[in-house]
């Protein structure tokens, strides 16, 4: 049997929404081992001058506990 924990992870990013889930899990990953899921909770973005300057997400980073 597994146990799992979850924990809540923010990252932007100036290219996507998909960009910045990809970067909050790769640095996640650097510390958190065994990362199984990710779940986006919520997408924002900032706006200048008409034009979308930064995307940003608001994650749940599911992972295993050894």
């Amino acid at each position: 049997m597994s146990i799992l924990k979850v924990i809540e992870v923010l990252s932007s990013s100036t290219t996507s929404w998909e960009d910045a889930t990809q970067k909050a899990v790769e640095k996640a990953s650097k510390s958190v081992k065994h990362i199984r899921s990710v779940y986006v909770q919520e997408q924002s973005a900032q706006v200048k001058d008409g034009k979308v300057t930064e995307y940003r997400v608001n994650l749940k980073l599911t992972f295993e506990i050894e």
